[in-house]
């Protein structure tokens, strides 16, 4: 298989920690020169410092709040008018807030809207010329699994990652032609901050320990234990790589089989 990335240029949103993090750091390895991309400056180059450089890439970092996705248009609009393109987009911002959709306010859901859906269009829409100008592109989502089946509990985040979903497969069919794949990873139960909030909830809700909520959640997945985010960003990497050329328009569960729906 061809996996390498050593021609090809990244940009990571959401790359301070967690997901996105693993995904900079795979990609990297694998030879592309990574654009670290979040809100936090200091957590990027802290970062920065960890990604290879044995294959002579160079990395850098971008910063913006995704909360505002004119801010996010604003910054990469500079920085490809300054001469930065992308072959590889991975899209990926942290998750709205639980709690049950009928109680959310409607201020909630255009929240997410803005910081999922309408980040991502700025950045997708920005970064397609250069694209189409390679004959390659590979736009990832890091969306949810509950594009396939709602998670309880979590009523704003289904409704936006739906949304995301429907967005990016419109986009795969509209970009096939010039050599850009669309797709979107949905990670299940990961090593991550958010995952350590969702157990704390559940735990404070049930009035048990942290412990016991995080066992009772991993005997919901097969594998019987949540995946590490290198996991995930290993089939986020392929995606990404010459290899997954003719793969586009599809939602990859990474979540150890807890999703029932096929």
């Amino acid at each position: 298989m061809n996996l390498d990335l050593s021609t090809k240029n990244a940009l990571v949103c959401g790359s301070s920690q967690g997901i996105g993090k693993a995904c900079a750091l795979e990609l990297a390895t694998l030879g592309a020169n990574v654009t670290l991309f979040s809100r936090n400056k200091e957590s990027l180059n802290a970062v920065l410092q960890e990604l290879d450089t044995s294959k002579g890439q160079t990395h850098n970092i971008l910063v913006a709040d995704f909360s505002d996705p004119e801010q996010v248009k604003s910054v990469i609009n500079s920085a490809i008018e300054q001469g930065a393109g992308f072959e590889i987009l991975i899209n990926n911002t942290g998750g709205p807030a639980p709690g049950p959709a009928n109680t959310s306010e409607a201020s909630n859901f255009i929240d997410a809207f803005n910081l999922h859906l309408i980040s991502n269009h700025h950045l997708v829409q920005a970064l397609i010329p250069f694209m189409k100008q390679q004959s390659y592109g590979r736009v990832i989502n890091v969306i949810s699994t509950s594009v396939k089946q709602p998670l309880p509990n979590l009523g704003v985040s289904n409704t936006i990652r739906g949304a995301v979903a429907s967005w990016a497969k419109t986009l795969a069919n509209e970009l096939g032609e010039f050599g850009i794949t669309v797709n979107n990873v949905l990670p299940g139960a990961t090593a991550t901050s958010r995952l350590d909030a969702i157990i704390e909830g559940k735990a404070k809700k049930q009035n048990i320990s942290f412990e016991q909520a995080a066992i009772n959640e991993k005997a919901q997945i097969p594998m019987r234990r949540f995946a590490k985010p290198e996991e995930f960003a290993a089939a986020a990497a392929f995606l990404a790589s010459p290899s997954a050329g003719y793969i586009t328009g599809i939602n990859l569960p990474v979540d150890g089989g807890r999703t029932s729906s096929l």
